[in-house]
Order: structure tokens, then sequence, then C-alpha cells
């Protein structure tokens, strides 16, 4: 992770920064058994801390706005790929079925009781919450930078950026986005404001096995590695916890529902897809701030 910032007080933002995104992650990592998270899944259930409270509720919005595609209670069938673990393997079509009988965030149970929630799981169900906490721990960060009146930044967080206001110069940032076919290369570019920008593919997280390529990306509804013909997919929202969740989303939809469901909710993202025949479709709200490189053909999304 890299966190930049720019003013007086830089030095400091930035380490309440990195502080902020420690605590974050000792609160929501599935790895650490301490975690809020692992205890949850530990004990079928818990009360939930202002963060974990809101991240599942938004959890469970993007749930239901996109039809199941991003669901948190995937983590079992993550593990039983070795995604969680490194422990790579595909696994048999009984232990998939077994685990995969226990995906729907539809049956978590979130209660209420003197201003605070309390969450239950069915049996045998475990959740995380690592496809928005990222997003979510940007947008967090950000905010401590504003308390230290900063008005330039910018933070990576494993190729999730996020950035505060505009350079010191006053020009926008360009984030470059990576290339899924050349690690070292980049697909193009994109010019922006305090936004989040958040990509997902299948070459991040990957493994190959009898000569086929496994992805991380896992659709609920197989309990296999998506394959709707995406390779790539930035989100660019102001809200990083969105952005987060809809980039694996969209992924697994494939392009013609993600470009339906963005226009459906295009006051509140904007996205640039790859398709796996080298095909760039960008959504009208960021075509005039992002710039192809010379190899891709680039298709403008309206509404």
């Amino acid at each position: 992770m890299t966190l930049t910032a720019y003013g007086d007080n830089a030095q400091e933002a930035v380490e309440a920064g990195i502080a902020e995104i420690q605590r974050l992650d000792d609160l929501l990592s599935t790895g650490k058994e301490t975690s809020e998270v692992a205890q949850i899944n530990a004990n079928g259930g818990g009360v939930l801390s202002e963060d974990t409270d809101y991240l599942v509720k938004r959890a469970l919005d993007i749930y239901q706005s996109t039809n199941g595609a991003f669901d948190i209670s995937i983590y079992p069938v993550m593990q039983l790929w070795g995604f969680t673990t490194g422990n790579f393997a595909v696994p048999s079509e009984s232990d998939l079925s077994a685990k995969l009988a226990l995906v729907d965030a539809g049956k978590i149970t979130l209660s209420e009781e003197n201003g605070q929630t309390s969450i239950s799981l069915p049996e045998g169900m475990e959740i995380d919450l690592g496809g928005i906490a990222k997003g979510y721990t940007s947008g967090r960060v950000m905010e401590v930078m504003k308390s230290y009146g900063i008005k330039s930044a910018v933070i990576n967080l494993g190729g999730k950026a996020h950035v505060l206001g505009n350079k010191t110069d006053g020009s926008q940032w360009k984030v470059v986005i990576q290339d899924p076919e050349d690690e070292n290369g980049y697909l193009g570019g994109v010019n922006v404001t305090d936004k989040a920008i958040i990509t997902s593919g299948g070459y991040e997280r990957y493994f190959e096995q009898d000569g086929k390529t496994y992805h991380h990306i896992i659709d609920p509804t197989t309990g296999y590695p998506a394959e709707k013909g995406l390779i790539s997919v930035t989100i660019v929202s102001e809200d990083g916890t969105l952005a987060d969740g809809l980039s694996t989303s969209l992924f697994i939809m494939g392009k013609d529902k993600a470009i339906e469901f963005w226009k459906k909710h295009s006051d509140e993202f904007d996205t640039i897809l790859m398709t796996d025949d080298d095909k760039l479709y960008v959504t009208a709200g960021i075509s005039d701030a992002f710039t192809a490189e010379d190899d891709y053909e680039v298709e403008i999304v309206n509404k």
C-alpha cells in the first residue's frame, strides 16, 4: 500500500491513515482469528461494531441491487478453491455442491436492539467482507486526511486507488489501469478528482491446473470462476465501498448486464469494461476523462 499526502500536516496525516488501515484490518480480516469477522464466523453471529455494521448493511444492499452477484457468504467456496489460503485446487463436484448450498446472503439475519445491530448466520455459513473492505478503508483514510486539513492526497491499496482533491498544481490526478494481459503495461488512464478507482480482473489472483487457468472471482450461482466475457472491470465513483463491490459484481454479470446495470445507476458510478476480445467499453460519464492506449478499440456507452 502507498499513501501520499501534501500539505503542512502531511506526515501526521499519512501516519494516522496507516493507523486507520491497521485498525480496520484487525477488525475485518478473515485471516486473523481475533478479528470481529472471524469471531462472527466462529460463533455464527454476534453484535456488530459501527464499522462492521455499516459494511454488512452496504454489502446486503449491493447483494440486493446486483441480484446476488455480490455475496459476502461466498467465503466457504473461496476457501475450498484455496484462494484464502494459497492451497489452490479445483474442488470436487460433491464438495463444491455442499459449500455452494451455504451461499445465500439473503438468509443473513440482522436485528436491532438498544441502538446496536446483531447478526445471525445460518448454520455453516461464513462471511467475508474483503470484497468491499478495501474500498471502505480508502474512503475512511480520505476522511482522516481531511481531518488533518489535507486537500491533496492519493492512496493505493493493492490496485485500488482513491484520490483527494486535485494535484498540488491544480490539475486532476491521472490514474492508470493495468493491462490484464501485460503486468507492466496499461490499458489506459482516467483523469479524476475526489474519486475511488477500483479494478477487478482474473489476472489479480489465479492458479493453473491441468492446463486450465482458474481465477479468484467466483460466480455465486455456479461456484466456479466467472466466465462472462470480461477480463477487467474498473469502477470510478466517489463512494469507495460501492466501487469495490461493483467491480466484482459487474465482472460476474458480464458486459451486457453490466451496461444495463450502469444505465440504471449512472448517477452513482462510471465504468470501464474490457472484454476478452480486447475491446473497451467506457461509460459516458468518464468518456472525456479516459484515454486508452493506442492498441485498444473503445466504444462509448450512453444511457
